[in-house]
């Protein structure tokens, strides 16, 4: 498995935990907030797990971009340095 699609599948496996969905449940572009209920504490807890699992930091004013796994895994590999 590629770096990539590790690293898509380690972000999917913690926001489906956080949103307590199944993993093959959360689709790539599924509105965290419309489709799977998520509220603002949901989206703080994310992004600390992200923190800490990627030892990267998402500043607070990006969560409202936070919507979908796509640009969450956007904006990770955005401030890890990812090049994928």
């Amino acid at each position: 498995m590629s770096g990539y699609h590790e690293r898509y599948e380690q972000l999917r496996e913690i926001i489906a935990e956080v949103l307590e969905v199944e993993p093959h449940e959360l689709t790539d572009t599924g509105d965290f907030a419309e489709e799977y209920d998520a509220d603002s504490l949901r989206a703080i807890e994310i992004v600390a797990r992200i923190d800490k699992q990627f030892k990267v930091e998402i500043p607070q004013s990006e969560l409202p971009e936070l919507r979908n796994l796509k640009t969450t895994y956007d904006a990770v590999a955005r401030h890890a340095g990812w090049q994928d």
